[in-house]
């Protein structure tokens, strides 16, 4: 365990660039902030992290390093590097010895070797997520806030499934609240049972259940989720609803403002024109107009930057954020009507 100090002096080193090569390669060309701050005129900017960083920023260190160096002061985070930090048992995963990594066809043998070091793999972290302490989970969240970047979301890469236990449930829940998340992210389920038990848990843990989609997202793809719970929400990613519907995802928002937790923004162009992604203001996703209707609504979802378009020869994947975020401040430049302070955002499901 580190004492709050000693997680001070990390977050500092991290602020000042003295860690891995990674972070500096990514952050090469970026103008590095004091202390980030990514709430523009009411509207909290965030990041999904590691992803939109790609793998050279691998653990939690890494990640804080470039986030705070780009001036994200706020993220939805993904397990790997949550576990890795708590320290979770590594575990092993392929098709195992022979052949070479085993390019060819298995034999019964391989097979049967395979399913049992999944089975193995599988029960090794089952164990160690229904037994872990949590205090890990809180000082790397100190470790954030310190330099400034809270956790408003955390995504459980693998998802929930109706065979795990409500031991493992729990523990999914458990480190959201102690990250300081408001939601845990997911892919959306397409079983109505599924949806009744993780929207029971979150109800009783007082977390959101936020329920990502990808080109299947639509005006009617959440009613299952959003009828089987009041604790299941939207994590709609507008981008990927450009290029699935051919229609402006504003009418989702009008009409499910309150049952979305965060969105995560790309700029995607419509089927009719290739649903490619783009860099920010090229393709047809209507993102100004999207900020404009947060801020104007003073809505409180954070808007999530999920970097997808190829990273030009000669930039980064950190420079690539920065222009993102600056085109969410110029989008936002002008602040809503001073008539009404905005909201707090949510911290959990409500009494």
């Amino acid at each position: 365990m580190f004492t709050r100090r000693e997680l001070g002096r990390l977050a500092l080193a991290a602020s000042a660039g003295a860690l891995v090569s990674g972070p500096r390669r990514l952050l090469a060309g970026v103008t590095q902030a004091a202390r980030p701050n990514s709430l523009i005129n009411g509207v909290q900017v965030g990041l999904i992290v590691p992803y939109s960083l790609g793998r050279e920023a691998g653990d939690a260190e890494s990640i804080l390093s470039v986030v705070t160096g780009i001036g994200i002061s706020a993220i939805e985070l993904q397990t790997s590097p949550v576990e890795a930090f708590a320290g979770r048992p590594p575990t092993v995963s392929g098709r195992g010895g022979g052949r070479g990594g085993g390019r060819g066809q298995m034999t019964d043998e391989e097979r049967a070797a395979q399913a049992a070091a999944r089975r193995e793999a599988a029960d090794t972290v089952r164990a160690w997520r229904t037994s872990v302490s949590m205090d890990r989970f809180k000082a790397l969240r100190a470790m954030y806030n310190d330099a400034g970047v809270s956790i408003y979301g955390f995504k459980f890469d693998s998802g929930l499934d109706l065979e795990m236990t409500d031991e493992e449930y729990e523990y999914v829940f458990h480190v959201a609240e102690a990250l300081g998340a408001s939601h845990v992210t997911m892919e959306l389920p397409t079983d109505g049972a599924l949806l009744r038990r993780i929207g029971r848990f979150a109800e009783r843990r007082k977390i959101y259940a936020a329920y990502h989609t990808h080109t299947q997202g639509s005006m009617t793809a959440f009613d299952e989720a959003f009828a089987a719970s009041p604790a299941n929400m939207s994590n709609i990613d507008v981008g990927h609803y450009v290029a699935g519907t051919g229609e402006s995802p504003l009418p989702f928002f009008e009409k499910f403002h309150d049952r979305i937790a965060s969105f995560h923004m790309k700029d995607r162009r419509t089927p009719a024109n290739g649903g490619a992604n783009m860099p920010w203001g090229q393709g047809d996703t209507p993102l100004t107009d999207l900020l404009h209707l947060v801020q104007r609504n003073r809505w409180t979802m954070p808007a999530t930057i999920e970097l997808e378009y190829p990273v030009p020869g000669g930039s980064t994947r950190a420079a690539e954020i920065s222009k993102c975020l600056e085109y969410c401040r110029q989008a936002l430049a002008q602040g809503p009507s001073s008539e009404r302070r905005p909201r707090p955002p949510r911290t959990g499901v409500s009494e």
